[in-house]
């Protein structure tokens, strides 16, 4: 799968959890989507390119959960 529709897909599930008030909530909700639905490579693609690309074109709940997951890692 092409990292642009991975970055569109992580985007829509961004402003999915954007409606929910607590931020941290929001954020662990993305990971845990990521984590149920997204196979491994898909993970691992994206997490590669947003090391490459912090801060471009990612939804900023994308951004912060998966900066989280790297720092766990």
């Amino acid at each position: 799968m092409s990292v642009e529709n991975l970055i569109k897909m992580a985007n829509q599930i961004g402003l999915y959890f954007a409606s929910e008030p607590d931020r941290d909530v929001a954020i662990r909700g993305v990971q845990q989507h990521l984590q149920n639905f997204w196979t491994p490579a898909m993970r691992r693609e994206l997490k590669a390119w947003h090391a490459e690309h912090p801060g471009a074109a990612l939804h900023a709940l994308v951004q912060a959960a998966l900066t989280e997951t790297l720092a766990q890692a």
